[in-house]
């Protein structure tokens, strides 16, 4: 008979091991059966909870994509006013969190995995939309629509890039630096409009 209430942390469980198998794999090239023994469970057990690897992927990145809006919402209730709003955004976004190890290692191959799994192109999309609405919603405060939307792009771009280049190059910029040069972008670009 079934542990009652065990489901969830099973689960967690398993979605925290595919992200570690993930991180030390550096691919999705992991089996159902390494997840399941990180998380100390039976294959079996995780075919249950998730019925195939494509769909523990798909958790683990909507896991990852959670508390990434988690931690923006909660940083943005801390702030007033638009610039500051941009600035938790920026800060959420670079925050050491997003720069564990097998988090980058399971952000690009998410990334990779979007281009032909219909789910986690769907997540990364809703990531996209968020981040870039987020951007938009207050730049608009501070420039006009359209260059508001331009903008946005480029701190996206920037955010999203930076991120890549600190996964993949070994002597990319430290974090710390590429948070400034992100927010001096943003400061031209509130110069540029007047703010």
């Amino acid at each position: 008979m079934p542990k009652v209430g065990m489901e969830p942390v099973r689960r967690q469980a398993l979605i925290d091991a595919t992200i570690a198998e993930i991180g030390q794999a550096g691919s999705l090239s992991v089996t159902v059966s390494q997840i399941a023994k990180r998380a100390g469970m039976s294959s079996g057990l995780a075919h249950h909870y998730f019925g195939s690897k494509e769909q523990i992927f798909v958790a683990a990145m909507r896991h990852i994509l959670r508390s990434y809006g988690e931690h923006i919402r909660s940083e943005l209730q801390l702030v007033e006013g638009p610039k500051e709003r941009l600035d938790a955004i920026i800060a959420v976004s670079f925050h050491p969190l997003n720069f564990a190890e097998e988090v980058v290692s399971a952000w690009l191959n998410f990334y990779v995995y979007a281009r032909t799994v219909p789910e986690a192109k769907r997540l990364l999309d809703i990531y996209g939309r968020r981040l870039h609405s987020n951007l938009v919603f207050n730049l608009s405060q501070l420039m006009d629509g359209s260059r508001a939307n331009h903008v946005a792009q480029g701190l996206a771009a920037m955010i999203d890039g930076f991120y890549i280049r600190h996964a993949l190059q070994e002597k990319a910029p430290a974090r710390v630096e590429v948070m400034a040069m992100v927010d001096e972008y943003l400061r031209q670009q509130l110069q540029n409009s007047g703010n």
